[in-house]
């Protein structure tokens, strides 16, 4: 049984189309009692009472007993039944709604409240695969948010985004730095962290260099991939709007996943990063960073891709004064994906951030008139996230933001085949 709460809402979604909502109000409040009698501890003092208590015990959350008014737990179940994450069930889940329901108490130590989650939920995830094992942390959006209230008025599916973390950092750390958690709340969006393992790189990097993970179906690009459709299969993702954006290594992973991947997601955000096959092994990883790429190597990339024709929408943002990744591989990446688009306007703007940075940010977009490309260059900015948090690490709060510049890039274009 994958979740008690699964089978409950599944179950007060058929009474509620059956216009019996008593019924229904009962099939909730039994399954979120059974959830309140699992554990008897006290919540701590700061712990908030009521609704926002509820939780999920892998995150560290426990479940206070539960009482909710009549009224409340209509409102509720209507919202929930309503949000586009739980328009259909897991893969999986229980089809005998009924006996999942009668064994609530007993199985609610184990069960996960993915549904009538009034905050939303960090939480820490596993996935595994022919290819390796990965963490991830997933974020999703609560029934209050404001995005997914907005979702839930339009009859919208939710979309996801990857973010792929850069060197020494981690979920967590990078959650805070773009602030991406908070932005899923407003935009009602859910978001993805993949950690990178130390037996794979102790410097926690993704391993964009590596010719083994830079390829389809296998090493990182396979795990990642596979990350990303069981999120979607699992919560009823759009599958028009799914992208990867990632920092400095996770950037340059953000461009292999798109060149291998480019089916999967609609758009990709590369901050600091490499273009697709810029190395091939650690040394000439070190070479690009500098800005000296390899000739032959980058004439034969696209070579043996299966999806070569199709070119993923791209945004990238570069700081002028990075040593660490040098400004011109993000030059690269902008005249490769220049290159595989049919030619379109092209718009060049300046401007100053709130906090002082000046930019210069280039528009290329398709006959269609479509931006495909996107190049933000920030003068004075190093290599950190633009416009980032100082509560994660390699940010510059000065802006301009990339985290919301991403978002409005991805949202405003087309989504990627079904």
């Amino acid at each position: 049984m994958k979740s008690v709460l699964n089978a409950a809402m599944r179950k007060a979604g058929q009474l509620t189309r059956n216009r019996d909502l008593i019924a229904a109000t009962k099939v909730i409040q039994r399954a979120l009692s059974g959830l309140g009698k699992s554990d008897e501890r006290p919540a701590p003092p700061q712990a908030p009472a009521g609704p926002a208590a509820t939780g999920d015990s892998s995150t560290g959350f426990h479940f206070p007993h539960i009482k909710r008014p009549l009224g409340k737990v209509v409102e509720l179940l209507r919202e929930a039944h309503a949000h586009p994450l739980y328009a259909s069930p897991p893969p999986g889940a229980d089809s005998d709604a009924g006996s999942a329901l009668e064994n609530a108490s007993s199985a609610a130590a184990s069960a996960t409240p993915a549904v009538a989650r009034e905050r939303g939920a960090f939480a820490a995830r596993r996935y595994a695969c022919k290819a390796g094992a990965r963490d991830y942390k997933l974020y999703v959006p609560g029934l209050q948010a404001p995005g997914a209230a907005a979702m839930r008025g339009a009859g919208a599916r939710p979309a996801l985004i990857i973010m792929l973390h850069g060197c020494t950092q981690g979920p967590d750390d990078f959650a805070a730095g773009t602030k991406m958690n908070t932005l899923a709340e407003e935009f009602g969006f859910i978001v993805a962290y993949p950690k990178q393992d130390a037996s794979a790189n102790q410097s926690g990097c993704w391993n964009w260099f590596l010719l083994k993970d830079q390829m389809r179906e296998t090493g990182e690009p396979r795990i990642i991939s596979g990350i990303t459709r069981e999120i979607m299969q699992e919560f009823n993702v759009d599958p028009g709007r799914v992208y990867v954006a990632g920092l400095s290594a996770g950037g340059a992973m953000a461009a292999v996943m798109s060149a291998t991947y480019p089916e999967l997601y609609a758009a990709a955000g590369v901050h600091s990063g490499l273009a697709y096959k810029s190395a091939s092994d650690l040394l000439s990883g070190l070479t690009a960073m500098r800005g000296k790429s390899n000739p032959a190597l980058a004439a034969t990339k696209y070579r043996d891709l299966d999806h070569a024709h199709r070119a993923v929408r791209t945004i990238v943002f570069h700081g002028g004064s990075d040593q660490t990744v040098h400004p011109s591989n993000g030059e690269m990446i902008v005249a490769e994906a220049r290159a595989r688009i049919a030619p379109g306007d092209h718009e060049v703007q300046t401007g100053v951030s709130a906090g002082g940075r000046a930019y210069v940010r280039t528009i290329m977009t398709d006959e269609g008139g479509t931006a495909v490309v996107e190049h933000w260059e920030i003068e004075g900015l190093g290599h950190a996230w633009s416009g980032g948090d100082p509560r994660g690490s390699y940010t510059d709060p000065r802006g301009p933001d990339a985290s919301r510049q991403m978002l409005r890039f991805f949202f405003d274009g087309p989504g990627a085949e079904a």
